[in-house]
């Protein structure tokens, strides 16, 4: 009778922790690739720095490439994921053109 009860509760216990260690975000945002994380309104307006300067950290033109990330990012509320390319994601974010036609944010 005392090993059953036993063997139930070490069952519980097992359940109990899988389904937190599941349930549990990841300690680097980095490595969550959930669908919300990019697209259309993905991000709120204080994240496009961050998200900016992650966009535009390896090209040699860092600061219009920031000045026109963050412009875009303020207005579509999307940073595409990667340092270039990648903007089909975003499609404020690709569609926005200069006024010769070419495109406006990095």
């Amino acid at each position: 009778m005392a090993m059953a009860k036993l063997l139930s509760f070490v069952l519980l216990l097992l359940l109990a922790i899988s389904i937190v260690a599941t349930s549990a975000p990841a300690k680097n945002p980095q490595y969550q690739l959930t669908s919300g994380r990019y697209g259309p309104g993905s991000l709120k307006s204080y994240q496009c720095s961050p998200e900016c300067n992650r966009r535009c950290s390896q090209t040699q033109y860092k600061k219009p490439c920031l000045f026109f990330c963050n412009k875009c990012c303020a207005k579509c509320l999307c940073v595409p994921p990667g340092y270039y390319g990648n903007k089909s994601v975003c499609p404020c974010y690709n569609n926005w053109k200069t006024k010769r036609g070419g495109p406006k944010c990095p």
